[in-house]
């Protein structure tokens, strides 16, 4: 079924996302313990998904976000790691009694990887709601999901999001362009330009980012 976004919903989010400059400073995730124990609980060690995992769950405690994902029942949550880490107690953390502005752009982003995931598996749906609960954050994707590097991040979304990761032909950032294909969708003109090339804020979209 196709997704039909209400453009209101992330059209604030949108101006943010395409026109204002990310942090020029950011602070890589450290392997902490609470890292170093999903290691040790890993399932699959060296999957991509599981290291994934491991590395925004770890990120989401370092920095203090509850619930850890965004959207997924305690007992969902309770799936994720004892598929993932078995053994390791871990909450999700209560959901937010009072949804944050964000909660109707987090259901658009949700359903628009899941329209495009490759396998229609939970790992997957849980795989969905993990990046979109860090795609909320306000750095680069990738140090919000507490990845070493972008290219981590793009062989996860070509590996598991190949029709969507294949879209992304110029590599512009993550969120930028999970917004665009929202935007798109809805047919909602977020750009200055009618196409990159032109426009006075491509460094913004396309911009190297760096550590």
């Amino acid at each position: 079924m196709p997704i039909q976004p209400s453009p209101a919903r992330y059209l604030g989010r949108v101006s943010e996302i395409f026109h204002a400059s990310l942090p020029s400073s950011v602070c890589k995730t450290a392997s902490t313990p609470q890292h170093a124990d999903f290691l040790v609980h890993a399932r699959f060690p060296g999957d991509p998904v599981s290291t994934a995992f491991a590395c925004m769950l770890s990120h989401a405690l370092k920095t203090g976000k509850r619930p850890l994902i965004r959207g997924l029942p305690e007992a969902a949550f309770q799936g994720l790691i004892q598929n993932f880490f078995p053994g390791l107690r871990l909450q999700n953390g209560p959901a937010n009694q009072n949804p944050p502005a964000t909660e109707d752009e987090y259901g658009d982003l949700v359903a628009l990887l899941m329209q495009h995931r490759r396998h229609q598996t939970l790992a997957s749906e849980w795989l969905c709601h993990a990046i979109v609960s860090a795609s909320l954050n306000d750095n680069h994707l990738w140090q919000d999901m507490g990845l070493p590097n972008r290219g981590i991040l793009s062989q996860l979304m070509q590996e598991n999001f190949p029709a969507l990761a294949a879209k992304n032909t110029a590599d512009m950032k993550w969120k930028k362009f999970f917004y665009r294909q929202l935007c798109e969708q809805a047919e909602v003109l977020a750009c200055k330009s009618p196409n990159c090339t032109d426009c006075c804020d491509y460094a913004l979209c396309f911009e190297t980012e760096a550590a």
